[in-house]
């Protein structure tokens, strides 16, 4: 076998991405646009060792499950990887994948799955649920001002006019755009010289209000000709946000820091949810979210409410629980919770996204959701590490979790594993990386008790799955009786009270008991962090204020000498030092 050869191939799976997968003299094939059940006649583009890639020349006899694309450009585009396979066996396809990844690298045994996994939740109208689109603007080998998707592996403008997993609307928006770039000259971005301005066309829209944004990242700061812009955008129904992004860097990732607002809101607003999860029928009860042009909002709302609903079912709250929710995003899922929560607690690391969250939850009079700035791995463990926390905050009753596609952060895991929370709801977009971390949660005292997949992103490989643990019951008991008094046999009641006396463990103090000590003797306050820092400084075991979360990369505080004083005064009253 050799670059370039033909050869016929029987497509018997599917690889993770959609890909194609066959076997051809003892040598594994991955072959991109083939399906399950192909048999076709391909040509090798690469080889390795054992293995090797191909391409599709063509198909012999096709896969019972393909059907006809209803966009043409999806085999050029690279965006829907698998739309030529019929939706059913798509949902099959995406179910099968979260089971094998939870079985091969989780090592968790078919049997126990089977009793665990849920049928996918699929979607009713698998296409227009797109409700973000990213557009890069450049030029053809014509020099003809073109915007689309790249296509796959390279940063070549397929050029798309309508989308047909995204709304309609954003036809309209791409037209006035570049109708606007035609008549007043506005060069589109080149990548090769780092020349030219429009580099992208942000599309946001709102599936409840039907609000509409639109944001144009720029390689400059300012943008020429904006009023001309405004005009033509502004007539376009539901538009409520016009904006531009600056990003002047020579790098892929699209947006840059700084956007600004030249027309309406600088965000738009929209719903979502609770569903019944019974038939997923939408019920009263919704959440709004401001969304700006930088914030993480869900790009499916009809499956997210699907999803999110299916958390809160699988969070069983009763109003009496304390709820950490880690990379809580602008606090999407937060707010779900805090709506059958005592009290819930979120952790995010982009600063923006931290200040979203809190607009939202003022936006709907939420006030029992508070939300901290860091990496979780960070954060989690200074809070369950201080001990001037209720034990809600240190011991909550449900941890929820909704990594990136990286997973959980080692020293997150082990920090959760501490809390010892009841339930754990895990929420992931990459089930190779959830399957790994369900490994560490449920050797760390968890069980696995229900899986369900859901299908986010149809026409593609990716699935989104949620997962409910609940903390490990005693394999077994040991019964003993016990007899109190006086004779053979019995234990008497003041041996046991001494006893209990000799081993009372010493009362805990607090940052707390010593600010008070403090402020009741000398009259003033101190910081909590004051009290760590005169701690760090005399070598004592301890651990950073909760109060102090938000400061972590600040630069430490130091006390007056008075202050200091005061410190050790109470340190030693407590007999600490």
């Amino acid at each position: 076998m050799k670059k370039n050869d033909l050869f016929s191939l029987k497509i018997t799976d599917m690889g993770v991405d959609g890909e194609g997968i066959g076997k051809y003299d003892g040598m594994t094939f991955f072959v991109k646009d083939a399906l399950i059940g192909d048999e076709i006649r391909a040509r090798a583009t690469k080889l390795k060792k054992h293995y090797g890639y191909a391409r599709v020349e063509e198909i012999i006899t096709p896969s019972p499950y393909r059907v006809e694309p209803q966009c043409p450009l999806h085999r050029r585009c690279g965006g829907c990887q698998i739309q030529a396979l019929s939706y059913e066996e798509q949902l099959a396809f995406k179910e099968n994948k979260v089971r094998s990844n939870l079985q091969r690298i989780g090592g968790f045994p078919k049997e126990e799955l089977e009793q665990v996994c849920l049928p996918i939740v699929g979607m009713e109208h698998p296409f227009r649920y797109r409700n973000k689109a990213q557009f890069p603007v450049g030029l053809d080998k014509e020099g003809k001002l073109v915007t689309g998707f790249y296509a796959a592996r390279t940063h070549a403008i397929i050029p798309v006019e309508d989308c047909l997993l995204g709304v309609e609307e954003n036809k309209d928006v791409l037209m006035a755009v570049k109708e606007w770039m035609l008549l007043k000259q506005i060069p589109a971005y080149d990548e090769t010289t780092g020349t030219g301005l429009v580099r992208h066309i942000l599309i946001r829209y709102g599936f409840t209000t039907e609000e509409v944004m639109v944001c144009l990242i720029i390689n400059g700061d300012r943008l020429p000709e904006k009023e001309t812009l405004i005009e033509r955008l502004s007539v376009l129904p539901g538009m409520t946000s016009i904006s531009y992004n600056v990003n002047t860097e020579r790098t892929n990732v699209i947006l840059g820091k700084h956007t600004e607002c030249i027309w309406g809101m600088p965000y738009i607003t929209d719903y979502i949810h609770l569903r019944n999860t019974g038939d997923f029928s939408v019920e009263d009860t919704a959440i709004a979210y401001h969304i700006s042009p930088q914030s993480f909002y869900q790009v499916n709302p009809v499956q997210t409410e699907k999803l999110y609903s299916t958390a809160l079912e699988y969070a069983k709250l009763t109003g009496k629980e304390s709820v950490w929710d880690l990379y809580c995003g602008i606090g999407t899922i937060s707010l779900f919770l805090s709506q059958k929560a005592k009290q819930v607690y979120g952790v995010e690391i982009v600063p923006q996204a931290i200040e979203d969250a809190k607009t939202n939850a003022a936006l709907n009079g939420i006030t029992n959701a508070e939300f901290f700035l860091g990496k979780a791995e960070e954060v989690l463990p200074q809070f369950y590490n201080s001990d001037d926390l209720d034990a809600g905050m240190r011991h909550p009753d449900v941890i929820v979790v909704d990594p990136p596609r990286k997973g959980c952060d080692e020293q997150c895991l082990s920090t959760m594993l501490a809390m010892k929370p009841q339930r754990i709801v895990y929420v992931s977009c990459d089930s190779a990386t959830l399957a790994r971390d369900l490994r560490i949660l449920v050797d760390g005292g968890y069980e696995l008790r229900k899986v369900r997949a859901f299908d986010q992103f149809a026409h593609t490989g990716h699935v989104e799955t949620v997962v409910l643990l609940s903390h490990k019951k005693a394999d077994s008991y040991i019964h003993i009786d016990v007899e109190f008094g006086e004779g053979e046999g019995k234990i008497p009641v003041d041996s046991i009270a001494k006893r209990a006396e000799a081993y009372k463990p010493k009362e805990k103090v607090t940052y707390k008991m010593i600010k008070e000590y403090i402020e009741a003797k000398y009259g003033f306050k101190v910081h909590t962090a004051y009290i760590a820092e005169v701690k760090r400084n005399l070598g004592l075991p301890m651990y950073d204020a909760p109060n102090a979360v938000e400061e972590l990369k600040q630069p430490r505080k130091h006390p007056t000498p008075e202050k200091v004083e005061a410190i050790k005064d109470a340190l030693r009253y407590f007999a600490v030092i």
